[in-house]
C-alpha cells in the first residue's frame, strides 16, 4: 500500500522561503511521477511541480524560477524548495504519486492517484 506523508508547511512573510518534504513508502513501480499540488479555499486543485523517476521536472508558470522540486531516492523523499514566496502562494499543499505515461510528468491532478495529507502554507504580506 502506497503512503505519502507531507510536512514542512508554515507561516512566512512575503519574500521568504519554505521547504516542503514528502516521504513515500510502498512504491512498487519504476516509471513514476511525483508531484506537488495546491488548493486554496474556493479554488480547484492545481499542479505546482512534478518530477519523474528519471529526474525530468515540470513547473507551473506561476512558480517557475521560484520553486524547485527535487528527490532523494535513498530517503524516498521529494522536496519542494519555495523561494520568493508571495501572498498568492498561500494554500494547502499536497504531494502525490502517479504512473509516468508521458516523457514529462503532467501537472494535472487527474494524472495522479495516490495523495498525501495536505500541509498549510501561509504567506503574509
Amino acid at each position: 500500500q502506497v503512503q505519502l506523508v507531507g510536512s514542512g508547511g508554515g507561516w512566512v512573510q512575503s519574500g521568504g522561503s519554505l521547504r516542503l518534504s514528502c516521504t513515500t513508502s510502498g512504491l512498487t513501480f519504476t516509471n513514476y511521477c511525483l508531484g506537488w499540488f495546491r488548493q486554496a479555499p474556493g479554488k480547484d486543485r492545481e499542479g505546482v511541480a512534478t518530477i519523474s523517476d528519471d529526474e525530468r521536472r515540470n513547473y507551473a508558470q506561476s512558480v517557475e524560477g521560484r520553486f524547485t522540486i527535487s528527490q532523494d531516492r535513498a530517503q524516498n523523499t521529494i522536496y519542494l524548495q519555495m523561494d520568493s514566496l508571495r501572498t498568492e502562494d498561500t494554500s494547502i499543499y499536497y504531494c502525490a504519486l502517479g504512473p509516468r505515461v508521458h516523457f514529462v510528468c503532467d501537472l494535472h491532478p487527474s494524472a495522479f492517484r495516490d495523495w498525501g495529507q495536505g500541509t498549510q502554507v501561509t504567506v503574509a504580506p
